[in-house]
């Protein structure tokens, strides 16, 4: 069996560790890998999972978070380790530093375009893996390392089109938005399309998933809005305050505080339609992607990672996108930005038309299964790869 470390923590929570998460628990049943995490898995991390589901894999926790013992003493020190290693790089792809592995691959998650000394920063790599054409492509452009394709996915044995819970007012129509709010996930795009869409139709509600474990990153964020993003006392991001402030009726914003990943099929299931006007991507929007694959129908913005969900009449399409040019926070090549008049047209098309909603989103979940974004589908993909090194 061959031990294989995802050097990063697992979690229920954000981006990075549902994905380890959820690899986790793919290899967790294959004979052929041992999977150890790069942070101990706390029983908060898996909180939301089926018990049965949890317990079948209890060896593989038990065995990886005893392996934490022994690599907390390296952690610092240059040590290889005689299994294959993967590090998550974020921006700007700096080597996170601690054990290497035999071999060593990369997994590149980035928006910022600005992409110097790659060479250097990359030395260590034997490959490196992305999950989205766009971040392939400039890593190909500006690196001399062999790049590989591994899309994410989602966890079909729970996001997967479901009935209605039945615990919201069915005479209203339900708008989900997702995601840590920040400039490039287009919160103020969401709120300035929400602010004139709910103005036309008072049944509109806006269903919100912005927090996330750091409140701080979101704080002061206002992009297009007049009034930023505060936080509460208690220091989380103060939502109905903010929609408000920005002449938005917070009776008509439904907050949903942090939830664990696996109970967040519930909410889907519950909505009319998804926003997902992001400015950059840098995988292909895991929010978009577990909504789709409830056959909520979603609306999306046609640029950078996004791109590659986006097939015939699987979703709505922004095709309307202009350069950014004026965010001097990262560099922003292939950035776009979404037009409003656009967002509101889809949202009117979707709002009066049930059986249109109907289609897009049975043809998205289908989508979703036949192209296999799932994680069952990733994990394989990357245990190939591994073990052909």
């Amino acid at each position: 069996m061959q031990p294989i470390l995802l050097d990063w923590p697992a979690s229920n929570r954000h981006g990075w560790g549902i994905l380890g998460l959820n690899i986790f628990l793919q290899w967790a049943h294959d004979r052929d890998i041992q999977p150890l995490m790069g942070a101990p898995i706390a029983e908060n991390d898996v909180t939301g999972y089926e018990p049965s589901r949890i317990l079948a894999v209890q060896k593989a926790l038990l065995d990886s978070n005893r392996f934490q013992q022994d690599l907390a003493r390296l952690r610092g020190a240059a040590m290889k380790l005689d299994m294959p290693v993967v590090k998550g790089l974020g921006n700007g792809l700096a080597d996170p530093g601690g054990v290497l592995g035999r071999p060593n691959i990369g997994r590149c998650v980035f928006e910022d375009t600005r992409l110097d000394g790659l060479d250097q920063k990359l030395a260590a790599y034997d490959v490196l893996v992305c999950a989205s054409r766009w971040n392939a492509e400039l890593l190909k452009a500006n690196a001399r390392k062999r790049v590989e394709l591994i899309y994410e996915g989602v966890d079909d044995s729970l996001f997967r089109p479901g009935p209605r819970t039945g615990l919201l007012d069915q005479s209203k129509f339900y708008i989900f938005s997702g995601g840590k709010v920040e400039y490039r996930k287009g919160h103020d795009l969401v709120l300035l399309a929400f602010k004139e869409f709910s103005h036309r139709h008072d049944d509109a509600v806006l269903v919100t998933a912005w927090h996330s474990p750091w409140p701080q990153l979101s704080a002061g964020f206002k992009g297009k809005l007049k009034a930023p993003l505060e936080l509460t006392p208690e220091g989380v991001i103060h939502v109905k305050k903010w929609v408000a402030m920005n002449g938005i009726n917070p009776d008509k914003v439904i907050e949903i505080k942090q939830i664990p990943n696996p109970l967040m099929p519930g909410v889907l299931c519950d909505m009319d339609c998804a926003l997902f006007p992001s400015r950059a991507e840098a995988c292909t929007n895991l929010p978009a992607k577990e909504a789709m694959a409830c056959g909520v129908p979603v609306i999306v913005a046609a640029n950078t990672g996004v791109k590659d969900i986006i097939d015939g009449a699987n979703c709505v399409a922004l095709t309307h996108q202009k350069p950014i040019h004026d965010f001097p926070d990262c560099g922003t090549e292939s950035w776009g930005e979404s037009d409003v008049g656009e967002i509101l047209n889809a949202l009117e098309s979707l709002y009066a038309d049930a059986s249109l909603r109907n289609k897009i989103g049975r043809a998205g979940a289908a989508w979703i299964l036949a192209r296999g974004r799932t994680w069952s589908n990733h994990a394989r993909l990357l245990k190939s790869l591994i073990l052909s090194l």
